[in-house]
């Protein structure tokens, strides 16, 4: 098993460097699929859902709701078969 962190993805050119997490659509210890909605994060602008990058379990919230992440910050780890 290996451990995978999924991270705050860029934004895109005319949007900030960080959003809020609003919340979490999986629990620690919830199975999640590749592409399935991870969390939900909100910007002065704009609301969008964060898909999940890989298979697996969630082992691990690195941040609460109302937290503020960076672009390329960890949201959660997952662990992949």
């Amino acid at each position: 098993m290996a451990d995978v962190e999924v991270k705050l993805p860029p934004l895109g050119d005319d949007a900030p460097d960080e959003a809020t997490l609003s919340f979490f659509f999986v629990a620690e210890g919830d199975s999640v699929k590749e592409g399935d909605d991870f969390c939900e994060m909100v910007t002065d602008k704009a609301t969008f859902n964060v898909p999940s990058p890989v298979t697996g379990k969630v082992k691990k919230h690195c941040v609460k709701e109302d937290d503020v992440v960076k672009v390329g910050g960890a949201l959660a780890i997952v662990e992949v078969p």
